[in-house]
């Protein structure tokens, strides 16, 4: 196995990579050459695992733990990337808290948390990774959700965070321009929550509501992400949506 890894491989940090979207798209990198830095926050024996499977391939991989919400976490899951790996060209923010609060409840903790690792955490991450990334001419690209441009009811906070996600990627495009490309995934439905109904009624009316009257899967959101790091060289400040026709009921 070691006679695949090399140098000259690009090193990306994945936060929430244990499990979920977040290890499909550390898996896509991973199959494109990549090394990778893999965050998770409690989920170390899925890490333990994925990372197993990503060294199986050729590939070098460094686990971080930590807990985004706790100050100076990000900028240490960037120094330890750089020592681990001597660079770092990308970041994908995956991690996320998709949790419900009836408007009538929602209290000051409920905002700071969702704020805290939907866009607090990814803006720390940019500006103590910035110099590094301007030097290797590297790419960010955050996870953001569909109901950020329509607020999913009952998940206020998370839907107003998601959205703030989506203003910060475009606002870090002009900020790290034109060395650094900063972009965003919003997917539909590609993994149903972890709960027994959706929020918006049973899955099969929810894809009646799709173009494409599908759900789409984990792989659908790791190519997109691979081609905004790898590939997609003149696209800055984009949220691309992935959704499979839904937006457009």
């Amino acid at each position: 196995m070691g006679s695949f890894l090399s140098e000259d491989a690009k090193c990306i940090l994945v936060t929430g990579a244990a499990r979920r979207v977040g290890a499909e798209i550390a898996h896509h990198l991973a199959a494109a050459g990549c090394d990778i830095a893999l965050h998770y926050r409690h989920s170390q024996e899925d890490a333990e695992t994925l990372a197993e499977a990503l060294r199986a391939l050729g590939r070098r991989v460094e686990l971080l733990q930590g807990d985004l919400l706790e100050a100076g976490c990000p900028h240490r899951l960037v120094q330890e990337s750089i020592a681990a790996f001597g660079r770092l060209d990308g970041i994908v923010h995956n991690a996320s808290i998709y949790r419900p609060g009836a408007f009538a409840e929602v209290e000051l903790r409920h905002w700071q948390e969702m704020e805290g690792i939907h866009l607090h955490a990814p803006f720390f991450l940019a500006q103590a990774a910035a110099a590094e990334l301007r030097r290797r001419h590297g790419a960010i690209v955050h996870i953001t959700d569909i109901y950020a441009e329509r607020p999913l009811l009952g998940y206020l906070p998370y839907s107003v965070s998601k959205a703030a996600l989506v203003s910060l990627t475009r606002a870090l495009a002009k900020e790290l321009g034109p060395e650094v490309r900063v972009n965003s995934v919003a997917p539909g439905v590609v993994l149903w929550a972890e709960t027994e109904q959706p929020a918006e009624g049973s899955r099969n009316a929810i894809l009646d509501r799709t173009a494409l009257k599908r759900a789409g899967n984990p792989a659908d959101i790791a190519r997109t992400v691979r081609f905004l790091l790898l590939e997609a060289d003149y696209l800055s400040g984009q949220n691309i949506v992935v959704d499979g026709g839904r937006m457009i009921y």
